[in-house]
Formats: C-alpha cells, sequence, structure tokens
C-alpha cells in the first residue's frame, strides 16, 4: 500500500462511495477516503485519499472547482438535474438564444446569493434536505453567499430527441456551490424552465482532468505494478501550504509533539504548515504561532 492522492476520473451513474468501494478492491486496503461528493449522474475529477493521505482532508486546497454543464432548457424538474421528475410538460416554452444567453450571464458572475435546493445533503435543523424532499416535503433555506469566478459559454445551442434546447456553460466557482440551481435560476432569468442535463467536474482546488485515471486504467495499472506514475504525494498534495525542512534534532522533537522555532517564516498566524524532511517527504503538519516565531506539529505522519 502506498501513502498518497489518485485523481479518479469517476464513471456517470456511480456513487463517489461507489468509487471508494472499487478503490479498495484494486487497491487492496480499507484507508481510502475522499473530498468533494459528487453526484452520481455527474463525472470528472474525484480526489482519492490513500493511507496516511487520509488524515490531510482538512488541509487540501478544495475551495476552487470548475465545472463543464450542460444545461437544458424548457422545463424544470422536482430535482433541478435530468434524474428528477419534470415539474411542467416536457416541451421548450421559450427559444433561448445565443444572446440572450450572453447577455445574462454577467449577472451570475461574482459573489451572488444562491438557495441551497431540496435535493441535496445540506442539514437544516439536523435533517438533510434530500430527507425531506423525497417525502413530499419543502421548507425555507436561507440563500448562502457562493462565489462564481468564471462563467463563459462554451457550446452554442444543440437540441435534443424532444426539441429541447441545451447549451454547455463552464463554470468555475467556490465550494458549496450548486450548478443545477444556477442553472435554474439562468433559466428563470430567461423566463424558461432549465435544468441539469450533464455535469463533469474538470477540477477541484489544484487537481484537474490531466492527472485523472479511470478506475478501469487503474486497475491495468496497479496489475503492471505502475502505480507510482499516477500517484500524487502527500507533499505534492497540500503544496499550497508554506513549509519549514527538518534538521535531523527536530525530527526528534516532532515526534514527541514539541514546537519548532522559525524566526523568518512567510506565514499568517494560525496558517497551516509543511513539515518535511531533507529528502521532501511530508513528516506532519504544524501551525503557526506568529507572536511566538513558533509551528506547533497538528498531525505527525512519519
Amino acid at each position: 500500500m502506498f501513502d498518497g492522492c489518485l485523481i479518479i476520473d469517476k464513471p456517470e451513474d456511480w456513487t463517489s462511495h461507489d468509487v471508494v468501494g472499487k478503490l479498495r478492491k484494486i487497491l487492496r486496503t480499507k484507508r481510502i477516503g475522499h473530498t468533494g461528493t459528487l453526484d452520481p449522474f455527474a463525472t470528472g475529477v474525484l480526489v482519492a485519499l490513500v493511507g496516511k493521505a487520509t488524515r490531510l482532508a482538512q488541509f487540501l486546497d478544495k475551495d476552487a472547482k470548475e465545472y463543464e454543464a450542460e444545461i437544458a432548457f424548457g422545463f424544470e424538474t422536482d430535482t433541478g438535474d435530468r434524474t428528477g421528475s419534470p415539474k411542467s410538460e416536457v416541451r421548450s416554452r421559450k427559444s433561448v438564444n445565443v444572446e440572450d444567453l450572453e447577455n445574462i450571464l454577467p449577472e451570475f458572475r461574482g459573489e451572488i446569493l444562491q438557495t441551497p435546493p431540496m435535493y441535496s445533503a445540506k442539514k437544516v435543523e439536523g435533517k438533510k434536505l434530500y430527507e425531506l424532499a423525497r417525502k413530499g416535503i419543502e421548507i425555507e433555506r436561507e440563500p448562502v453567499r457562493i462565489k462564481i469566478y468564471e462563467l463563459e459559454l462554451l457550446k452554442d445551442s444543440r437540441h435534443s430527441a424532444l426539441g429541447i434546447q441545451h447549451f454547455t456553460l463552464r463554470v468555475a466557482c467556490s465550494a458549496g456551490t450548486y450548478i443545477r440551481t444556477l442553472a435554474e435560476d439562468i433559466g428563470k432569468r430567461l423566463e424558461t424552465g432549465a435544468h441539469l442535463a450533464e455535469l463533469r467536474r474538470t477540477k477541484a482546488g489544484k487537481f484537474d482532468l490531466s492527472k485523472a485515471v479511470t478506475l478501469e486504467e487503474l486497475e491495468k495499472i496497479v496489475a503492471e505494478n505502475r502505480i507510482g506514475e499516477t500517484t500524487i504525494s502527500m507533499n505534492e498534495a497540500i503544496s499550497h501550504l508554506p513549509e519549514i525542512v527538518l534538521s535531523e534534532e527536530e525530527i526528534a522533537k516532532t515526534r514527541n509533539g514539541q514546537k519548532l522555532k522559525r524566526e523568518n517564516l512567510a506565514a499568517r498566524d494560525d496558517e497551516n504548515v509543511r513539515i518535511i524532511d531533507g529528502s521532501e517527504n511530508l513528516f506532519a503538519v504544524g501551525i503557526f504561532n506568529q507572536a511566538e516565531k513558533t509551528i506547533q506539529p497538528k498531525i505527525v505522519l512519519m
């Protein structure tokens, strides 16, 4: 077994939990987790953490996400995506042209308020919204402030077999953004129903599809003993954090949880810091105290 990250290209109609189960069989270990759940119908980047790397989930740079989202205009569904039942007659009530769509996209860029959908795992008073939705219960939800960094049209209109218009957008957004809610809100702004027809995550934090492998590819890689070719080391996984390199004396101190002194570290107060050894192996993660100029080990991995 190794300790590190894998970027999986999640297949359609698999839950994120299904992917983890398959990885456990392929890699023959139970110690696997993931960050950033994807809905079953969605595909794309799923970050899997293996071995000791499961302890790094809290430190990963996972705020920004990027998607390719295909929006179908003409009707809404109860789930906000193609897996749900239509709320109205299945037909395109209004033709959406490229100019109209391009003109309203700026309204959705930047910091906006978004109401979480009922079919989501968000909890209200201890209950997951989707559990209420499945019982036909809809409750008031407080809008949440999110950020759309980039929003652009990728593909012009196409029509499905039902004559429904589809447009594909690229969305770069903050964590916690619901793309199907964005699709619905764009439809409302254009005075026509809309829902999410396809969703592919192309990036999660620093990880993108360029390093992703399918489950089938991974099985072959493992069988050929080439796992090192696709593994992302623990140190690389959190390379966005400031680092310090340990001396031999400091390695022993870190193992014992003792504070490390650093006078000229370019880090903010209470910021997490990578603690590595001379071979660039991630040894621990600590927290910086600016007043004391010290780093307190938070988790020790080696």
